[in-house]
């Protein structure tokens, strides 16, 4: 039994719908970037690319289309093994498929940025908003959430500060 007074059963009920819900947000925007970079093979300036800028579309596109399908792959894996009373596993290999999805995410925006900066101002410029994009990004996903987590296994209690707003999360 958990904090909670639940069973196993329903922690991973409940594990798996909070999960579909930050997979809803991060997937609106995947959607977003991937019809964003669809059209740009279809605008007049198109054609004016050099190779790198090509290259870099290109990479970008397919890291998009990779994050999408990563992102989206939890509700193929619930659908085929729904009802088989395999909840747990699929909270695991869903929360793993998340994660890594991110991670390819966090390339695909970069390299959005990159593109974009680059043909707007110049290469230099670009690589630089790219690059700054990557860092921000892995900052605010990776690092700050494992900063939090060390310090909520370090002292075994929440940080100190107001309740959070909303329902209580937990893993």
């Amino acid at each position: 039994m958990s904090e909670r007074n639940e069973t196993p059963l329903e922690r991973a009920d409940r594990n798996f719908g909070e999960l579909l819900q930050e997979l809803r947000v991060v997937q609106t925007g995947v959607q977003f970037l991937f019809a964003f970079l669809l059209t740009l093979a279809f605008t007049p300036r198109f054609p004016s690319l050099d190779s790198v800028q090509r290259a870099t579309y290109v990479t970008t596109l397919l890291l998009a289309v990779v994050a999408a399908a990563l992102l989206t792959a939890p509700a193929a894996v619930h659908r085929v093994l729904f009802q088989l009373g395999a909840k747990p596993q699929i909270v695991r290999v869903s929360a793993r498929l998340a994660a890594y999805g991110m991670c390819v995410l966090v390339l695909a925006l970069s390299g959005s940025v990159l593109l974009v900066v680059d043909v707007t101002l110049d290469r230099g410029a670009g690589i630089a908003a790219g690059v700054g994009t990557l860092v921000v990004c892995a900052a605010l996903w990776g690092l700050l959430p494992w900063v939090l987590r060390r310090a909520l296994t370090r002292t075994g209690t929440p940080a100190e500060g107001p309740p959070p707003a909303g329902p209580e999360r937990s893993p």
